[in-house]
Formats: structure tokens, sequence, C-alpha cells
């Protein structure tokens, strides 16, 4: 099993570098320029460039970053946003808040979808089955935004229950009606794999025969049923987990949160393409999501035997 760990971790830092050099590449090839062109001359623009180095060949601007980023840990400064603060000064901040508001969206969304889902698959062709199919649905076919408008329409302007804004110096009241129009997703998503994924391990042959030997009940669905789903179930949440942390471009703007997601736009449709922010914005995804899907390998071979027998095999 330590093999296969290692195994996976030395390919997860070499398909971080690769995609941090296609990123690098496509940042710096996309239409627009850091710079608010319509306000500056030609010579200062140029100046710019000479500054942050753009004028150099493109392999070279590369190894520059890279060795920034590796020796300093530092994604440099902004050039549109902020007034050229670094970024690492900013992108805490960000973090922070789309972190918390998508943990309490994701912690939400995939317990009550596996409530939802155990009960749908425990009661096939009744009530909690129908209602776990259209919530499915509802969830899948209404995009995040649209509830969040829903929600700040009736509990924040007709009711006023919680702010029609986000407030962080009330961050837990203001947090509640992103997370739940954030967690509607991933709570039909999950809902639905369960079920389906339940429904499958129940007309296996092993549980017909555990049934038949006498055990049922409780039992029955967290040892046998439950444990052989949650496989594919987790394979569904990994992806959520990193799309609902790093924010939802769309819900942070309309609520005013000020996360990562409204930062990735910001620093798209400002007065220049911060490139900088692109960049660090792009690696932070890519490593948040490379960085869920090794704990999801290793969650496979602690949950799949099978896993470990083959590792083992291997070394």
């Amino acid at each position: 099993m330590t093999k296969y760990i290692i195994k996976r971790v030395i390919m997860a830092l070499i398909t971080l570098l690769i995609i941090t050099f296609v990123l690098f590449l496509l940042v710096r090839i996309m239409p627009g320029n850091p710079f608010p062109s319509e306000r500056m001359s030609a010579a200062a623009i140029a100046k710019k460039r000479a500054e942050m180095g753009l004028d150099n060949p493109m392999m070279v601007q590369f190894w520059n970053y890279i060795k920034t980023l590796i020796t300093t840990g530092s994604f440099g400064n902004g050039s549109a946003l902020y007034n050229g603060a670094p970024i690492s000064s900013v992108l805490p901040v960000a973090m922070s808040n789309s972190f918390r508001i998508g943990g309490i969206a994701i912690l939400f969304g995939v317990f009550v979808g596996l409530i939802l889902g155990i009960a749908a698959a425990l009661n096939r062709g009744h009530f909690w089955d129908v209602f776990c199919t259209v919530l499915s649905i509802i969830g899948v076919c209404v995009p995040s935004y649209v509830f969040m408008i829903f929600l700040q329409y009736f509990f924040a302007y007709k009711v006023t229950i919680f702010p029609f804004y986000f407030d962080s110096a009330r961050f837990l009241h203001s947090a509640i009606m992103p997370a739940l129009s954030l967690s509607l997703f991933s709570m039909s998503t999950v809902a639905r794999f369960t079920r389906n994924e339940m429904v499958e391990v129940m007309d296996s042959d092993y549980v017909l025969l555990a049934s038949a030997k006498g055990m049922y009940g409780t039992k029955l669905v967290t040892k046998h049923i439950l444990r052989n789903a949650l496989i594919p179930i987790v394979t569904v949440i990994a992806p959520l987990i990193v799309d609902l942390l790093t924010g939802a471009l769309v819900v942070e703007k309309i609520y005013g949160i000020n996360g990562i997601g409204k930062l990735m736009v910001d620093s798209i449709t400002g007065e220049g393409v911060d490139y900088n922010y692109v960049l660090a914005l792009g690696i932070l995804y890519s490593a948040l999501y490379i960085v869920i899907m090794l704990i999801l390998d290793i969650a496979y071979g602690l949950l799949d035997p099978r896993i470990r027998v083959s590792s083992s095999k291997e070394g």
C-alpha cells in the first residue's frame, strides 16, 4: 500500500507540472493584455512588459515563473487588480471565503444526498423513491445561480431573514443562502448515484445470499450494501468537492462574495487581463483537483481490498 501511495504522489506531481506548463502557454496566448492599454502609451506598455519579463522567450518566462514559484512560493504581483498588490496577500482571503462556504455546501449536500439516496433505494417504487428522483432532476436542471436568485427574492427581499449581499462580519448568517444554492446540485447528484448504486448492489447475488442466511436491517445495509455502493459514489463526490471549494463564479458574483470565483471573473473582465491572477487561480484549481483525486485513489485502496492486493503484488 505504501508503494501504491508513493507511485500516485509522483504521478500527481508530474501531472501538476504538465498542467502548469499548459496553463502558462494558454494564458500567454489568450486575447487581451494585462494593462489598461486605452489609458497607457505604447512606450509605457513596452516598459511595463519589460518589467514583467513578457518580452523574454516563452520558455525563459516559464522557467523564471517556476523557479520563483518553487523557491519563494509566490505567484508574483497582479498587474491590473488591487493596484499590483502581491497575489499572496489577496488570495488567502478569497480562498478562506470560498472554502468555508464550499465546505458548508459539501457537508450539507453530501449528508442530505446520502440520506435521500439510501431512503429511495430502500423504498423502491414508493414515496421516497419518487421524491428523490424528482429532486435529482430539479437539482441537475436548475443552475445554482437561479436557485440563489430565488432564495434572495424570498428570504432577503420579501421576508428579510438573510442579508441581500454577503457580509463578512456576519459570515455564518450570510453563508447560508449561497451554501444552500451551491449544495443543490451536489445533493441531487449524490442522492441519484447513491440510489442507483444501492439498488444495483441490493440485487447482487452476495446480498441475496446474506439475506437468505438471516442477515437483515441495519447490519445488512452497512456491511454489504452501503460499503460496496460507496466506491462509485466517492468517484462522483470528488469533483463536486473541487467545484464547491473553488467557488461558483456566478453565485459569488451575484451575492458579492469576495471569493475565488469572483476573483477569477474580475481578473478576466477587468480593464486588463491579469495574467498572474488567472494563472495562479488555474494552478490552484488544478492542484486542488489533483489532491482530491489522490485522496480518492487512496480511499479506493481502503474501500476495495482488490487494490491493496494488486499493489502488494506489484511490489
